[in-house]
């Protein structure tokens, strides 16, 4: 069965954690396992981030968009702005890079979701990023083989 729920909140730092919780609590009905949902909570915290401080420059007129379908065991995450867009992509998901060292940013955002996610998908313009996630949950892994 498909199910999908979607999110748009201000690019306000302190609903990050909003983000987090509610991905989280739309994806319980899966019965994730904690690491899978400590990872998703993680990527999810990641890319509204990037949002907030990079494509809008943490201006709180800007609207982040969260939509979230889950089908057999798979869950597709898509997390948009309507920011400035990534200049450089493969210079961006380099571990490390930032563009924000001011606000000790760890540059480590892509490299997370890339290693938290199956599929990791990003694109970009100057007007907004979308970063579209993968994630096949272990109990449909196990189910397929």
């Amino acid at each position: 069965m498909k199910n999908e729920m979607h999110l748009q909140f201000s690019a306000l730092s302190q609903n990050e954690s909003f983000a987090r919780v509610t991905v989280a609590s739309f994806i319980a009905q899966l019965d994730p396992t904690m690491d899978e949902l400590t990872e998703i909570k993680t990527v999810v915290s990641e890319a509204v981030t990037n949002a907030i401080i990079h494509g809008y420059d943490n201006d709180p007129n800007g609207i982040v968009y969260i939509s979230c379908t889950i089908e057999d065991g798979i869950i597709h995450l898509t997390i948009r702005d309507e920011g400035i867009g990534i200049i450089d992509i493969e210079e961006a998901r380099q571990p490390l890079f930032t563009t924000k060292p001011e606000l000790e940013r760890s540059g480590m955002g892509f490299t997370i979701m890339e290693n938290f996610m199956d599929e990791v998908e990003i694109i970009t313009s100057e007007s907004g990023t979308t970063i579209r996630l993968t994630k096949h949950l272990l109990k449909s892994k196990l189910l397929c083989n």
